[in-house]
């Protein structure tokens, strides 16, 4: 794979990402759009939905890095929050009933979710009691993505006399983590560089789109092939590289073709008779 430094401000910025560091108060789709003017960019999309009020890791995909939403959007998320509890319980006595959360949930989504009000089921990977003030708690839980953590809150408070959600920030969404992310303000001073032809700066915060890569297997192919791949063929056996094992990869999984050191596209994984895999998304 292409390291970063490799990469020139022009492709980074036509198949990148910047993780944004979210503050409370602006919609998603807002914060989206002022990366799209201030860079100038054709297009932008975030990957997952902040409710306003939520702070925390939101990464915006740049111009041609928006056809791998799919990709990133639906891996776990952790957040951090804190719940008031509506009656006096101890941390520990807390944490048991917070335990009967962990793993398969049926859920609701809230009446203002966007989504249609069905039940659906979500998995919480972990869900831990940090502190606790008074009737207020700080915890924190990794979740199966489009899990409302609003909701599990009010629901959790349901078995104990009440409780509801005060605050929350998102830490982590799939590979992307608060440790990466730049404010708002970070970044307008970035551009300001930019546009005074200062371009390493902003540069180093850009990520390029073939992280996808990192997310699922690759598949080598060779390069006198690669004319014709770009062109929209199919991978057939014939077009791979030798010594690879593809024992691993399941029919239906995505996977990351490259030739050399060079990113071609994400495919969908079909194995049968010569056929391998077939396009889902090429960068030419």
């Amino acid at each position: 794979m292409t390291t970063q430094t490799q990469k020139t401000i022009k492709e980074l910025l036509e198949f990148g990402i910047i993780n944004i560091d979210k503050p409370s108060g602006p919609t998603s789709s807002w914060v989206s759009q002022y990366i799209r003017e201030a860079l100038g960019l054709t297009k932008t999309s975030h990957l997952g939905t902040l409710d306003p009020q939520v702070s925390g890791v939101l990464p915006v995909a740049l111009n041609r890095a928006c056809r791998l939403n799919d990709y990133f959007m639906h891996k776990d998320k952790t957040y951090v929050g804190i719940m008031r509890i509506h009656k006096e319980i101890s941390k520990e006595d807390l944490q048991k009933e917070a335990n009967k959360f962990i793993g398969k949930i049926n859920q609701l989504p809230p009446v203002r979710s966007n989504v249609r009000r069905e039940v659906r089921v979500r998995e919480v990977k972990t869900f831990e009691i940090l502190e606790q003030k008074e009737k207020d708690f700080l915890f924190v839980t990794r979740v199966q993505a489009g899990t409302y953590i609003r909701k599990l809150c009010s629901d959790l408070g349901e078995r104990i006399g009440g409780a509801h959600m005060l605050e929350l920030r998102r830490t982590d969404a799939g590979i992307f983590n608060e440790g990466t992310a730049i404010t708002l303000y970070e970044f307008d001073k970035l551009v300001e560089e930019y546009k005074k032809e200062k371009e390493l700066p902003l540069k180093k915060v850009i990520t390029s789109g073939e992280i996808v890569s990192t997310t699922i297997s690759k598949i080598e192919i060779r390069r006198d092939v690669v004319k014709k791949v770009l062109t929209g063929s199919p991978i057939f056996k014939s077009f791979l590289e030798k010594e690879q094992d593809l024992s691993k990869i399941k029919d239906g999984d995505k996977v990351a073709v490259y030739s050399a050191k060079r990113f071609i596209g994400c495919y969908n994984y079909i194995n049968k008779g010569d056929l391998v895999a077939k396009p889902d998304f090429v960068l030419n």
